[in-house]
């Protein structure tokens, strides 16, 4: 079938080309993402007989007039990296499209990505570090009649791999600018409205509902430095999936979500806070790939509201969202709920605390836990408190202060204080004793003239509980903007005695870029953007080539 389709593709691209004036124009992009797994009998790691593993990815696209059309390559050969789906194994076009755009009509047909208000309801995206790829296959139309009214319209099955997902996702979504419509040039007050469905067969078992429906509504708001917005969504009862298998024999469940941010930002300062509450909300266009591992098939986007973190030890301990409804013997859980709050604030120049260079100071605070709910897994049956307390998940303070001494030399202060739900690190631990880590980061960076600079971070991570103390370093040499080497550790000197080194560096020209590493992966959640997976550990080198045209 996909070969048909890319026929097309190239059928319409090479007909509109033809019988255009200005042949119109390519552009395009490469990117390469290899392994080299070494045995490390210290670690505990035996190299797999694919020793060698790459994901690669080529896109081409093509612009004449009013029309788009393009196609991506993919390739994961021998087979993906390790911590990727392994449905990805293999090669082949892997998204194509054409698109029409024209005055207020915007027109795709093949794979597109489209996000409805913040995602709470529906976001397809592509994130090659987490190996998420979640593109539409079908339409998507999108018409703006006014200034102040836009609509879109989606339509299609969503990518699992190099193949299709067993249910169809359809869409609507509305947007009214209040603001422009009745000419008021200092608030900016947007309503707006989505639906998103899935079909998909339920084998005859007329308790699975066949079509599962989601609806929201949201409301958005800026007057002067003030900002809010507010997002409210209801998913119809289904029912509930563990490990490929239908938990429940009687009962369907409705879920929820709530997200409401609130900020304030002028010159030097700022503060926001946002507040979500999740109650069974999971939501795939398969409704067997519920709880899957590597994020296929989902078409909301949930992420951790949480600080996102740069450091080695800062991010050993992090969130991962617990959005689910599970009602079994050995576990319950009914959703989460909490909130995080950043504070920005500069310091001026010239004063005690600003200096010379002034002085910036940010705090962020996040606490999350399940819902209060009590549960009877013999009648598959619970309730819930809209707010109430229950179990703790997370709760985290960090405070960061960049500080610019010289015109030369500038650093970074850092303070983590976290406590940890031992399940969020491993799932079969859920409801065990909590971790509880402080960590303490000291960063420099010297400029040396002519584009070189050197960067020095020295970290400590302290808990008594999982693997007890860390210590970290990294050394950054840059010899220019375009080339710098590095070498860092994250030793585990007080539990394990293990040493997760790395060495390797990157060179930029023009717009191609090329890294090397060797080294140890420390096993654990990575996350990008406060969504994450799971990586084991290993050795080995990893080469890392982008470019683009």
């Amino acid at each position: 079938m996909r070969k048909y389709t890319l026929a097309l593709v190239v059928v319409i691209i090479s007909s509109v080309a033809l019988n255009a004036q200005d042949f119109g124009t390519f552009n395009g992009g490469f990117e390469s993402n290899a392994q080299w797994l070494q045995d490390d009998k210290d670690l505990g790691f035996y190299a797999p007989d694919d020793q060698f593993r790459a994901n690669n990815y080529f896109f081409l696209n093509y612009n004449v007039g009013k029309f788009t059309a393009g196609i991506q390559y993919e390739a994961y050969l021998p087979t993906p990296l390790l911590g990727y789906d392994p449905t990805l194994e293999g090669n082949g076009i892997a998204n194509y499209f054409v698109n029409y755009k024209h005055e207020n009509l915007d027109v795709t047909a093949g794979y597109f990505y489209e996000q409805f208000g913040s995602g709470l309801i529906l976001r397809s995206w592509e994130d090659r570090q987490l190996g998420i790829n979640t593109a539409l296959r079908g339409v998507k139309v999108k018409f703006d009649p006014t200034d102040y009214l836009n609509l879109t319209g989606v339509y299609g099955q969503q990518r699992v791999g190099f193949e299709l997902s067993e249910g169809t996702v359809q869409g609507l979504d509305v947007n009214l600018n209040v603001g422009e419509l009745l000419g008021v040039e200092k608030l900016f007050v947007e309503v707006g409205g989505s639906y998103v469905g899935r079909y998909q067969e339920n084998d005859g078992n007329t308790k699975v509902p066949t079509t599962l429906n989601a609806y929201a509504g949201r409301v958005d708001f800026i007057y002067e430095n003030f900002f809010a917005n507010f997002e409210a969504v209801h998913k119809d009862p289904d029912v509930l999936v563990n490990d490929n298998t239908i938990t429940n024999k009687a009962h369907t469940y409705k879920g929820s979500a709530m997200l409401l941010n609130l900020g304030y930002a002028k010159s030097g300062l700022g503060v926001n806070a946002s507040f979500r509450r999740l109650e069974n909300f999971s939501f795939y266009s398969d409704r067997y790939a519920e709880g899957n591992e590597y994020n296929q098939q989902r078409i909301n986007y949930v992420p951790a509201l949480t600080k996102q973190h740069d450091y080695l030890l800062s991010n050993i301990y992090v969130y991962n969202p617990q959005s689910r409804l599970i009602i079994l013997d050995f576990q319950q859980q009914a959703g989460e709920m909490g909130s995080q709050v950043d504070f920005y604030y500069t310091f001026p120049r010239g004063k005690f605390l600003g200096g010379k260079y002034g002085t910036k100071l940010s705090a962020n605070f996040s606490y999350w836990g399940g819902l209060d709910a009590t549960f009877e897994p013999s009648t598959d049956s619970y309730s819930s408190e809209f707010l109430g307390a229950g179990n703790r998940y997370f709760r985290e303070l960090t405070v960061e202060v960049k500080k610019k001494w010289t015109k030369n030399f500038s650093g970074i202060y850092y303070y983590t204080n976290t406590i940890i739900d031992k399940g969020i690190v491993d799932a079969s631990l859920l409801g065990e004793k909590d971790i509880k880590a402080n960590i303490g980061v000291i960063e420099h960076t010297l400029k040396l003239g002519g584009g070189k600079s050197v960067r020095l971070e020295l970290q400590h991570l302290w808990t008594k509980q999982d693997k007890e103390n860390w210590a970290g370093t990294l050394l950054e040499y840059n010899f220019s903007p375009r080339f710098g080497v590095y070498v860092n550790d994250a030793w585990n000197y007080g539990g394990e005695e293990t040493h997760y080194y790395n060495v390797g560096g990157s060179y930029t020209k023009g717009r191609s870029r090329l890294a090397v590493n060797y080294g140890r992966q420390r096993g654990g959640l990575i996350c990008v953007g406060g969504v994450c997976r799971y990586v084991p550990e290993n050795t080995g080198f990893t080469i890392n080539f982008s470019t683009s045209f």
